[in-house]
């Protein structure tokens, strides 16, 4: 059973059902995007932790898989403890959902390194305590999604609208923020970590990737990433998903740090954030690996064997995104990106639209990660989601 049925749900349950799994698919409205591949849809409110677990108890699932933070997170506990498998693990899901909790497990108990943190409740506090971590500041919601309520604070003539805009984009009724350090970066990278029942924890080629508002928009495989940092980054994630236990794929979100043009030996690691759960930047590795990310989910989830993660050459990913509000979608352009050699296209299935809303991504392979970036960046500019007539 997936909760949540979104792009990422739609390849988790093709994954499943390529293995012989039966998949129920779970969310908050009809037509969503696994919903339209898996054998069995169910529509339920998925932040009443009543209605989450009655549709769990009506089915009986040997596997529960979160897909989305935007859920009920107490229910699953309570299944897992009337014998219902939680994927990882209730606790995994309800700690990576809150910014405040993975940053406490990673900073203060496993003693990695984050960037310099505080938590306000109110904006006066806010602007107390985001001073001291020296202009500008990161504001976010401690528990949100895709960026919602996100936003750079240059100055404390900022505090009082990015406490708004905090409290508008969050999930759930905590008045807290997290009030960040501005981290000068070169790199930010996706560590696509495996976890397995019985067996080493595995690594997949680092993926590099680029955000805009807080949400992906391009990532690339494999990122240049030098031996030193790539092995500090797979000590703290597997720290970090060992420390959270079960299995399956877990994305690991890390900024490479360090002054413009330096030395890229010299790179610092720092720990951002994590998903229990396949990540969007990890949609390049339906081009880019032999296993895909959802491959791996369901072989690790499964108790299956994971024999090799190889790369099959640079790849590179582009969302494709909504420019305008529609209740029904069309695309313009397929045809022209389907044009671009080695690439394809992903179109979601989500029923309307909003802006900035990702409606599909277009994946593109090349002889160098700039080739790769170029075919996705081309193809993709050709597509245009407009609304139905």
């Amino acid at each position: 059973m997936l909760l949540g049925s979104g792009e990422l749900g739609k390849e988790v349950a093709i994954a499943a059902q390529r293995l012989g799994c039966r998949v129920i698919a779970v969310d908050r409205y009809a037509g969503a995007p696994a919903m339209q591949v898996a054998d069995v849809a169910e529509v339920v409110a998925m932040g009443d932790p009543e209605a989450l677990k009655a549709v769990v108890r009506l089915h009986r699932p040997d596997v529960v898989i979160p897909e989305i933070e935007a859920l009920a997170v107490d229910a699953l506990a309570d299944l897992e403890s009337e014998g219902i498998t939680v994927i990882p693990t209730a606790r995994a899901t309800a700690v990576t959902m809150n910014r405040d909790r993975i940053r406490d497990l990673a900073a203060q108990e496993l003693g990695l390194r984050t960037a310099r943190f505080a938590y306000a409740e109110s904006a006066a506090e806010l602007a107390a305590v985001a001073g001291p971590l020296g202009w500008p500041v990161v504001v976010k919601p401690v528990m949100s999604s895709s960026g919602k309520g996100q936003s750079v604070v240059e100055g404390p003539e900022g505090i009082v609208a990015a406490w708004d805009a905090a409290m508008a984009g969050a999930r759930g009724e905590s008045p807290r923020v997290i009030v960040e350090e501005f981290l000068h970066f070169q790199l930010e990278i996706t560590l696509l970590t495996v976890k397995q029942w019985d067996g080493g924890t595995l690594f997949c080629p680092p993926i590099g990737h680029l955000q805009e508002r807080g949400d992906y928009q391009c990532s690339w495989q494999p990122a240049a990433v030098g031996a030193r940092q790539l092995a500090a980054a797979q000590t703290m994630a597997e720290a970090v998903t060992s420390n959270l236990g079960g299995a399956g794929l877990f994305g690991v979100e890390f900024f490479l740090c360090g002054a413009p043009g330096g030395d890229p030996g010299d790179l610092e690691v720092v720990f951002s954030e994590l998903s229990p759960r396949p990540h969007d930047t990890g949609l390049v590795t339906l081009m880019g690996q032999n296993l895909s990310e959802f491959d791996l989910h369901l072989r690790a989830v499964l108790g299956l064997p994971i024999p090799a993660i190889r790369s099959l050459g640079p790849a590179a990913s582009r969302v494709i995104l909504a420019s305008e509000t529609a209740e029904t979608v069309v695309y313009e352009g397929v045809a022209a990106a389907l044009g671009e050699p080695d690439t394809a296209v992903m179109l979601f299935g989500k029923p309307d639209a909003r802006p900035h809303r990702r409606m599909g991504v277009v994946l593109a392979q090349g002889a160098t990660e700039a080739e790769a970036r170029r075919k996705a960046d081309a193809a993709a500019a050709q597509i245009r989601v407009k609304a139905q007539a």
